[in-house]
């Protein structure tokens, strides 16, 4: 293979693997005909060619490109007239960078820190969840909303806090909810560590590439489905698909106090405001990245239904909570709420209606909601 093409494959360091052991021998196996999938992947040298896709994967892609995306992401739809395509580099790629020793440094401890955000258990992480248990292979895989997007696209207006976001506040805004967290502080070792790797992933694409152009980008949304997403056909596919790994009960699976599996609902899991708990991107991560191992091998009707099921489950509260849910899913209906169930009334209950934060013993860091504003009109 030519060095000036595509570099070597990169398979997950051992002693990441060894954080994804699982408790049970079945398990174990499903894990590691995953990450021998998900983490089989490419990365194209800046200013190769093939890093900019414009059209159809039958007429311009070569085949080995095409085998590499089918490696990342198997049963994925191919790129698109238009599209860019972006393979992420790889921890390996950085050793053999042209980098300081120091830059190299940060971003191993932001690539540390992505894969086992539990370090930080306590202290900015409040649930069983780590940066990787959504953005899975690292952060890298397509259709897994692989982060190397907001490196590029950041600042921006984002409709979920209302104001322009740097990238440092976007990843804050993943450990308030999708962490039921506080994020480490804008500018420390840890969140420069973190911005780092983001920029990693992202080296060679263009800042303010037009988002809907990017080839795997986020969760894409599925179609509809023919028949309304239904929480008891949901039960059914999650008790034969998804509870050997994440429990009857939702709760996830740990091995010697590690977590392997990580919880989809309960005080460990993930908050109202997390963007997962919207119906449409839980069925989308649903349908493209689960059973482990077995992406894409669900239908659309199945991805729904656990999406209905998994979130009319109960969660930590909404950070955002005024301490009334009506008045507080309609603040963030039209920006957010209305894909989610949170205030909706399922078997009796209202979905959300409690002051819970889990194991955060706040409902929210303050400073992460100030107001921002850059017209100059602030006094």
């Amino acid at each position: 293979m030519q060095r000036h093409s595509v570099m070597a494959s990169h398979v997950l360091d051992p002693k990441h693997a060894a954080r994804h052991a699982t408790a049970t021998a079945t398990a174990t196996a499903t894990a590691t005909a995953i990450l021998a999938t998900a983490f089989t992947a490419f990365a194209f040298l800046p200013g190769d060619a093939r890093a900019e896709a414009a059209a159809p994967a039958n007429s311009q892609f070569d085949a080995e490109l095409i085998t590499q995306l089918k490696g990342m992401a198997p049963g994925a739809p191919l790129p698109k007239e238009g599209q860019f395509v972006h393979v992420p580099p790889t921890m390996e790629d950085l050793e053999e960078a042209d980098l300081h020793p120091k830059l190299k440094e940060t971003i191993r401890r932001g690539h540390d820190l992505f894969i086992n955000t539990q370090q930080l258990r306590g202290k900015n992480v409040f649930n069983d969840m780590n940066c990787a248990s959504c953005h899975m292979g690292e952060g890298r895989l397509p259709f897994s909303s692989p982060v190397w997007p907001a490196a590029v696209v950041l600042p921006n207006f984002r409709p979920k806090n209302g104001h322009v976001n740097t990238l440092e506040e976007r990843i804050a805004g993943c450990f308030t909810y999708s962490m039921n967290g506080e994020p480490p502080a804008y500018g420390s070792d840890d969140m420069v560590a973190l911005a780092a790797y983001h920029q990693w992933l992202a080296k060679g694409v263009p800042v303010y590439q037009p988002g809907n152009t990017m080839y795997g980008r986020g969760f894409p949304r599925l179609p509809e489905p023919e028949l309304k997403p239904d929480a008891v056909r949901g039960q059914q596919v999650y008790e034969a698909k998804c509870a050997i790994c994440h429990s009857a009960d939702g709760s996830g699976r740990k091995q010697d106090g590690n977590v392997v599996f990580p919880p989809l609902w309960g005080d460990a899991s993930y908050n109202w405001g997390a963007g997962i708990s919207r119906l449409f991107t839980l069925a989308s991560f649903v349908k493209h990245n689960m059973p482990l191992g077995q992406p894409n091998t669900l239908t659309d009707q199945q991805s729904w239904d656990l999406a209905q099921y998994i979130n009319s489950q109960e969660r930590p509260q909404d950070p955002r909570y005024t301490g009334d849910i009506a008045e507080t899913r309609a603040l963030y209906e039209e920006t957010f709420h209305k894909h989610s169930l949170y205030g909706v009334e399922v078997d009796g209950r209202v979905l959300g209606d409690h002051s819970n934060t889990g194991e955060k013993p706040f409902l929210r860091p303050e400073w992460v909601f100030k107001p921002r504003d850059f017209s100059a009109r602030r006094p």
